[in-house]
């Protein structure tokens, strides 16, 4: 008997828990948003996440993949004017396309 008081008595302080950081509210407000939807979307979790504002990503791959993705950006950006330096400085010892036509 003592070992379902226990039981209950974690239950009920998890419950307390959820119910003084209005968990519990939050995710009844948002399965009746869910519930409302005219047009039930695809993935439910999905609806759940962004009605719940997760927007930090679960995997931490993501986020290693979008840092990765940022210093590819300014490396591309580098070498794009890295190459316009370079068309420039080629230009200054190449003739121009007039004088080769004419030849």
């Amino acid at each position: 008997m003592a070992y379902y008081k226990a039981a209950d008595s974690k239950r009920e302080q998890f419950q307390r828990y959820l119910e003084k950081l209005r968990v519990l509210d939050t995710l009844t407000k948002v399965l009746v948003a869910l519930y409302k939807e005219p047009e039930k979307p695809n993935s439910a979790l999905d609806f759940l996440k962004h009605r719940l504002g997760a927007a930090t990503p679960e995997n931490p791959e993501i986020e290693l993949l979008r840092l990765e993705l940022t210093e590819m950006k300014e490396k591309s950006e580098a070498t794009v004017e890295v190459n316009k330096k370079l068309k420039a400085k080629l230009a200054q010892y190449e003739p121009p396309q007039e004088k080769k036509r004419a030849e």
